[in-house]
């Protein structure tokens, strides 16, 4: 499953290198502008067997493109959905290894833990640290190693319980709020390295501004809701 928003120089290859694992694609186009809806027209009309094209009337960000994707795949009968960025970040060779993990342990949501080349932005970086302090306080461990990556492995029938009975945010706090809710809700996490590089278009939709407010705020929200799980989360902890 791969969410697009306006990545039309990008995903073709990103799309070719999943379809050469031999795995079916769901593309979400979030919005895109005509150039880039262009471009998964033609993907979906080369492979429509093997492509989905899953298309918003407008931009509703990165996690809203993500829940149509999740809903698009379990109505298309998958069990599992893998998770990649459109922007060519995520090491593509590594998919078989996300996949042996997701087969070994189907219950588990597969994290991607990423290994930085020196094309990642420095300030990017160190902002990260922040956000992965905050998830180890919100869920009383470090179960989760990085809560950013968007090369995951999810199990749809619980991923889907939590979006449809809980408000998660849709942009790029989602990512970082689905797996901490997840987690909450006793779903195990496999951690796996993988290479990140910083992309291959130049385009970033990372709002330096905004996003941060979002993500501050969704940071306040766990933090009370860890609070409100403390002797559940605390018990886990003495249970292990």
């Amino acid at each position: 499953m791969i969410p697009v928003y306006n990545h039309g120089e990008a995903v073709g290859a990103v799309v070719n290198a999943v379809r050469s694992h031999g795995l079916p694609c769901v593309l979400v186009d979030d919005g895109s502008e005509p150039g880039c809806a262009g471009v998964l027209d033609a993907l979906a009309a080369k492979d429509s067997a093997g492509i989905q094209l899953v298309r918003l009337p407008q931009n509703e960000g990165k996690g809203g493109a993500m829940m149509a994707g999740f809903r698009a795949a379990r109505a298309a009968g998958f069990s599992h959905a893998l998770q990649i960025d459109a922007d060519g970040q995520h090491d593509t060779g590594d998919i078989p290894r996300f996949l042996e993990l997701a087969a070994g342990a189907p219950e588990k949501l597969i994290c991607g833990t990423p290994i930085y080349d020196e094309s990642v932005p420095k300030g990017r970086l160190y902002g990260r640290y922040a956000t992965h302090i905050w998830v180890w306080i919100n869920t009383l461990s470090f179960a989760i190693r990085d809560s950013m990556c968007g090369f995951r492995v999810y199990p749809l029938a619980p991923t889907l319980a939590l979006i449809d009975s809980v408000r998660i945010g849709k942009r790029m706090d989602f990512d970082v709020e689905v797996v901490v809710r997840l987690f909450w809700r006793g779903m195990g996490i496999v951690n796996q390295p993988t290479r990140v590089r910083y992309p291959t278009d130049g385009v970033s939709h990372f709002d330096v501004l905004w996003d941060n407010v979002r993500i501050s705020g969704m940071h306040a929200r766990l933090f009370f809701g860890m609070l409100a799980r403390l002797p559940l989360l605390l018990w886990r902890k003495v249970a292990a």
